[in-house]
């Protein structure tokens, strides 16, 4: 039998953007867009993507890596106040493995012309398939292509 363990670790990262808070959050929030920055990638394939972004509301992905090994991403919308803050519980699964259960917040205020977001992961990472380190580098690759988004739609 394999020894099961959990790794628990909380990150923070703090990101300006040059669009309001209302850009943002329909970044977050509408079905099209999100995907774009947030499902989409060139190293695999979106196999299955749904939102139905409202409290009590799921987030589902599938994809799969050019290597062939499938992802999934499964969330559950605990809290959204419009324009401000959106909390969600997720879970990451590679093939049959979990690897990780989280408690994501997104804060989003006003920051002279633009936007702060503030976004902190509680997480618990399973088993060694997943890292603390591994997690924020993704999520920070994540902002980074919601930026490229807001640039589209704000252009």
């Amino acid at each position: 039998m394999t020894a099961r363990h959990v790794t628990h670790a909380t990150f923070t990262i703090e990101r300006l953007y040059d669009a309001s808070p209302e850009q943002v959050f329909r970044a977050c929030s509408d079905p099209a867009i999100k995907r774009q920055w947030f499902a989409e990638g060139e190293s695999w394939i979106v196999e299955s993507y749904d939102l139905d972004f409202r409290v009590g509301g799921i987030e589902a992905s599938q994809f799969k890596f050019r290597s062939g090994e499938r992802m999934r991403y499964d969330a559950l919308y605990q809290d959204i106040v419009p324009n401000q803050r959106i909390i969600a519980a997720y879970s990451m699964m590679i093939g049959d493995n979990r690897i990780s259960a989280s408690l994501a917040t997104t804060e989003l205020t006003p920051a002279g012309n633009g936007t702060k977001l503030v976004f902190t992961e509680q997480g618990a990472y399973l088993d060694g398939f997943d890292n603390v380190e591994q997690r924020e580098a993704g999520t920070r690759e994540l902002f980074e292509s919601l930026a490229r988004a807001l640039e589209r739609e704000t252009a």
